[in-house]
């Protein structure tokens, strides 16, 4: 549900998908005070998005195990940084992250908060022109219209 926060809802639990983008950062930040207000837990994720292990005929790119490993290894180490960078600069510890495969809007509109009690999604507004939404759709767009909780989009 998209709207205004009510003020005496209390969203203890947040998700904070991000990309290693500048609005994936403010919606960390965003996301960090709200659950600091609401004596909250932040729950951070990154989806890998299958579509880059296809070719362009919708079948599974032919790669070794190694490139998908880095990449996994890869996303956890970023992970990793931002959990210690936000005790280190936030003072805040009570933080989750989280790596999964799989397509983002799905992922993060439904699939997690189905295996996690999610009160709140904090994303960051998606870069995308108009066209670019219209040809590849945007990742910030569909988690608005598709999930069941409340949805805050920072700009």
């Amino acid at each position: 549900m998209l709207g205004v926060i009510s003020m005496e809802q209390k969203y203890r639990s947040i998700l904070v998908p991000v990309d290693g983008s500048k609005n994936a950062e403010k919606a960390l930040k965003k996301a960090i005070e709200v659950a600091k207000r609401n004596n909250g837990r932040v729950e951070i994720l990154n989806v890998i998005d299958t579509k880059q292990f296809t070719n362009n005929f919708g079948g599974l790119v032919s790669m070794s195990g190694d490139i998908i490993y880095s990449t996994f290894e890869a996303v956890q180490q970023y992970l990793g940084k931002l959990k210690e960078n936000i005790a280190k600069e936030d003072g805040f510890t009570n933080v989750g992250v989280h790596a999964r495969f799989g397509s983002p809007k799905v992922v993060i509109a439904r699939d997690f908060i189905e295996d996690y009690p999610i009160d709140l999604i904090i994303l960051g507004k998606t870069g995308m022109s108009a066209v670019g939404r219209i040809f590849v759709g945007a990742v910030t767009d569909g988690v608005v219209r598709t999930a069941k909780c409340d949805v805050l989009v920072v700009s």
